[in-house]
């Protein structure tokens, strides 16, 4: 049997992440746009996220690109602050942002719920838009990536990156954003054609992978090293770039691993210091990258701020081959469940 042609539930969703990205573009990119003008125009002081697993991942990006285009500050809030603890809250003139797969763990109808009372506005990006987090928010913008059947959420995390996207371009009047959101099927069709089989084997002997990354950049590595864990029961752990040189790097040895994201932006040095740092340690190091110093290359983007979104389509490739190569169930990881409902 040839590996290469059998498919898991996971490819296939994978493989359908451009043409979710095209109906995007076709019905929900003025959404997108027209939630971030409205937001825009009501004099926010900030912003608070409310998100759990990959979702969070989506979150911690939507903070960089607002703190890094408004200067406005974007706090996560545990979800437990309010369903476990019932703590008030106090956001006047803020805006709660959810990002949920299915709308429908009952920590974050909680949370969102605090903070309307607590005078936010309410914003939920959902794929499962007919949820108990859908239903009770103000704004819903939907992620449009269609059932995803795989425990491993893989084109609902790329379609939120893109939902975000298009609603700070819509805040900020980025009309060069805007645009380059138009081409990013294109270019996500791109990344699926890398080639990054060559890095299995050193991942697959590692005996744990740091995860690197930096600014919107830091938020799929982050999402790397949750994919490591739950498809191929291989230990990773995400670190800033500014923060590896503070410790961790000590850990980096012939038996680790490190994927280094290079985010393509003011950061692009010290992801690439940190990367050879890393390797000088002995860990097999690879930086992920568009230009010719590429460990494993991407295409390039017009726009930084795409930069992330194609790096984790290839990203996305290759776990999940590694994941069957290494006889891991990737579809359903025993002990996960799709929906997870927390308190």
């Amino acid at each position: 049997m040839n590996n290469a042609n059998v498919k898991t539930i996971m490819a296939r969703e994978i493989g359908e992440i451009p043409d979710v990205l095209s109906r995007q573009i076709i019905e929900g990119l003025d959404l997108y746009l027209k939630a971030g003008q409205h937001a825009s125009n009501l004099n926010l002081r900030g912003f608070v996220t409310c998100a759990r697993g990959t979702s969070d991942h989506a979150a911690t990006f939507f903070k960089y690109l607002i703190e890094m285009k408004t200067g406005l500050p974007v706090a996560s809030i545990g979800p437990s602050i309010a369903s476990v603890y019932k703590t008030p809250l106090k956001l006047t003139d803020f805006a709660c942002v959810t990002i949920s797969q299915s709308g429908g763990s009952p920590d974050l109808v909680a949370l969102q719920r605090a903070a309307r009372q607590g005078g936010a506005h309410t914003l939920a990006i959902l794929n499962e838009t007919d949820s108990l987090v859908g239903r009770d928010a103000d704004t819903v913008l939907p992620v449009l990536a269609g059932p995803e059947k795989a425990v491993a959420a893989t084109k609902s995390f790329v379609s939120s990156l893109f939902a975000v996207l298009g609603f700070v371009a819509g805040y900020t009047a980025d009309r060069d954003l805007e645009n380059a959101l138009r081409d990013v099927p294109k270019l996500a069709r791109a990344a699926l054609e890398c080639d990054w089989s060559a890095v299995q084997f050193a991942l697959a002997r590692a005996g744990s992978v740091l995860t690197v990354g930096r600014g919107p950049g830091l938020a799929v590595a982050a999402e790397a090293a949750l994919k490591l864990k739950e498809t191929c029961r291989i230990h990773a752990e995400v670190f800033s770039s500014a923060e590896v040189l503070h410790g961790p790097v000590v850990l980096a040895e012939r038996k680790f691993a490190a994927l280094v994201f290079d985010p393509s932006d003011q950061s692009a040095s010290s992801a690439r210091s940190t990367a050879d740092s890393i390797r000088k340690k002995g860990a097999d190091t690879f930086l992920i990258s568009s230009d010719d110093s590429a460990d494993l290359a991407v295409p390039d983007t017009d726009n930084a701020f795409l930069t992330p979104l194609i790096q984790i389509l290839a990203f996305y490739k290759l776990v999940e081959r590694l994941a069957f190569e290494l006889g891991e169930n990737a579809d359903a990881p025993e002990g996960l469940n799709k929906v997870t409902r927390t308190i």
